[in-house]
């Protein structure tokens, strides 16, 4: 313990000079946003780096299960085509919904939090590959978050397990819409809030996109409804969801890039300031 305090009275002009320095540092990125912006970057870097390499090892670990995965997504897809008219057909670019708006830009899934209550993910592509914020995220199962931060390599995504996240639903039957939220109880549920009592809604009801945004394109599935609310003081309804999705083990991912999306915006901005 003396040879410590030692060291401290020995090297107190070089510590109190780090310490000042650490302080300037801190004071100078909270209050200019550029430099807020570079160490964020910096910082999804470098964690990016480190949850690459550790998701090279859970990885190979979890391969019967990522191909217990393929496995059944093959299976839908060829039942999906088998039960079409003429399977030997392909199909013009313009008769599939949505290609000639959306991008699909693939990515994997490096690191994932669910034991939170503002859960992130981590996925190995940015801006390199186009992803910018408020992107939306889904997989073969439904949707998964909302791009939040971008570096030049890595992208972190606000799960739809985070009690910030607010998603435009609708339910499938019905087209009555409400508010995706997380109540931050259960990894397996989500919640629709905001649903009118006129609805004729039950359980078992599919849970969709909305698409009253920019985000996500309409009718990607989210999940079922397994319990109803009725909030007296509102009149509306609160749906319990259990999610399609298995949050906590996510593998590859779809990023969704809207090519009316900056026309869209520009136009709402322009209403607005008229």
């Amino acid at each position: 313990m003396q040879q410590i305090f030692n060291f401290i009275f020995k090297n107190s002009n070089r510590l109190l000079f780090l310490l000042l320095l650490l302080v300037s540092l801190v004071l100078t990125i909270q209050s200019h946003s550029f430099h807020r912006s570079k160490v964020i970057s910096s910082a999804n870097f470098l964690s990016g780096g480190v949850y690459e390499r550790i998701n090279r090892v859970s990885e190979y670990l979890n391969l019967q299960t990522q191909n217990e995965i393929l496995a059944t997504e093959n299976a839908r897809l060829k039942s999906l085509l088998f039960n079409i008219k003429d399977s030997t057909l392909v199909p013009k670019i313009d008769s599939i919904k949505g290609v000639d708006k959306v991008n699909i830009i693939v990515s994997k899934v490096i690191h994932n939090s669910y034991n939170v209550y503002e859960n992130y993910i981590t996925i190995n592509s940015g801006e390199k590959a186009g992803i910018k914020s408020d992107m939306g995220v889904i997989n073969s199962l439904g949707i998964v978050g909302i791009v939040d931060k971008t570096s030049q390599n890595y992208a972190t995504i606000v799960s739809i397990l985070n009690r910030k996240s607010q998603i435009n639903a609708k339910i499938k039957k019905t087209n009555h819409f409400g508010s995706l939220i997380w109540d931050g109880k259960s990894t397996g549920f989500v919640q629709l809030i905001d649903v009118p009592r006129l609805a004729a809604i039950r359980k078992g009801d599919t849970i969709v996109t909305g698409g009253q945004s920019v985000i996500f394109p309409e009718n990607i599935n989210i999940g079922t409804i397994d319990k109803i609310f009725i909030d007296n003081q509102t009149n509306y309804y609160t749906l319990n969801v259990k999610l399609f999705n298995d949050m906590t083990n996510l593998g590859h991912v779809y990023i969704i890039k809207s090519k009316n999306r900056e026309e869209i915006i520009n136009l709402e901005k322009q209403t607005k300031n008229e």
